[in-house]
């Protein structure tokens, strides 16, 4: 049975960038036995049949039994154990929404709060401390020393190739990675399809959508920026009908954003601009000449995003998704008729 795709609404905290994280690097931790018992609480009850093999960019990884004491390190991949109805004992809060670690619409999904654990520097002391029998690492930076350190704790799930380093793993492929190593594939393939027909209905609903070109960019506090396919915000434009802003994305690297000079922001023009402000206050953007001379802002078809918009937006998770499309929808809708 698949966990519920709409939590409770609120504003949270704004959200951590991830213009910079291709940039960053990961320290050495420690290394374990595997042979440890584990607690008998599990993480959830009654999955597929095990072993089972994951393929990922390190190779096959077997799960020989139901996991019971699951930690979430990747972006996402908390949340989406949770879709599944499996609640990791550990677990990264990468857009600081501080308690559990999970978006307002994931609220209420855990009976037990995990141990928040370190995001790019996740601290393998307290990770092995957990004694988990499986780690989810499917969407990070795909570090052969991260896995390196992680994989000495217990299996680990990491990307599914090299494309998807650089915290570039698709919604899809997280969750079908996640589901096969909970032994849960088949609920994951529904998951998805659920998803994706969800997709499918607002682009059919949304003719005027379709071929529009699209800008989602950002201000914080090392400059401006611009993102490209790769880490989900424009695949989950895309999947409405949008495009991405041409010039922008020719200019993409193998990280999933650019950087975009004061001297270029008409690079931003394009059908629809969305921007996200992070770490700075939205009149940083809104008052910014350059910025208010792109035509696009001009004409009014460009926003500044608030949190409630961005957060779930930014979070690309099989429990934010949905409301990702309600809250964005009013916004497409107001600024494609503008256009």
């Amino acid at each position: 049975m698949v966990a519920r795709l709409f939590g409770r609404t609120g504003r949270s905290r704004a959200a951590v960038s991830l213009v910079a994280l291709p940039f960053l690097l990961l320290p050495t931790g420690c290394a374990w036995s595997g042979d440890e018992e584990t607690d008998d609480a599990p993480s959830a009850e009654g999955g597929g049949t095990f072993p089972v093999e994951v393929p990922t960019k390190f190779g096959t990884v077997t799960v020989p039994e139901e996991p019971r004491r699951v930690v979430a390190l990747g972006w996402g991949d908390a949340e989406t154990a949770l879709a599944l109805d499996v609640q990791p004992v550990g677990a990264s809060d990468w857009l600081a929404f501080g308690g559990d670690g999970v978006g307002p619409w994931a609220e209420g999904l855990y009976e037990e709060s995990p141990e928040i654990i370190g995001t790019l520097e996740p601290e393998y002391d307290r990770i092995s401390e957990l004694n988990p029998d499986l780690i989810l690492d499917t969407k990070s930076s795909g570090s052969q020393e991260r896995y390196d350190q992680l994989s000495r704790i217990a299996p680990t799930i990491g990307v599914p190739d090299e494309e998807a380093d650089e915290y570039k793993t698709s919604w899809q492929d997280q969750v079908r990675l996640v589901a096969t190593a909970l032994g849960r594939a088949t609920e994951g393939e529904e998951l998805t399809a659920q998803l994706e027909g969800q997709f499918a209905a607002v682009a059919e609903e949304h003719p005027e959508f379709a071929g529009r070109t699209v800008t989602v960019g950002s201000l914080y506090s090392g400059g401006w920026g611009a993102y490209v396919r790769g880490g989900g915000r424009i695949e989950f434009l895309e999947a409405l009908g949008f495009e991405n802003n041409p010039a922008i994305q020719e200019q993409a690297t193998e990280a999933f954003s650019v950087p975009v000079s004061n001297e270029r922001l008409d690079l931003l023009d394009a059908d629809v601009i969305l921007m996200t402000a992070i770490g700075v206050e939205a009149s940083a953007i809104e008052g910014d000449p350059l910025y208010q001379a792109v035509p696009a802002v001009a004409d009014g078809r460009a926003r500044v995003m608030d949190p409630e918009v961005g957060e779930p937006f930014a979070a690309n998770t099989p429990l934010s998704i949905p409301h990702a499309l309600d809250m964005m929808l009013p916004v497409l809708e107001e600024l494609t008729a503008a256009s």
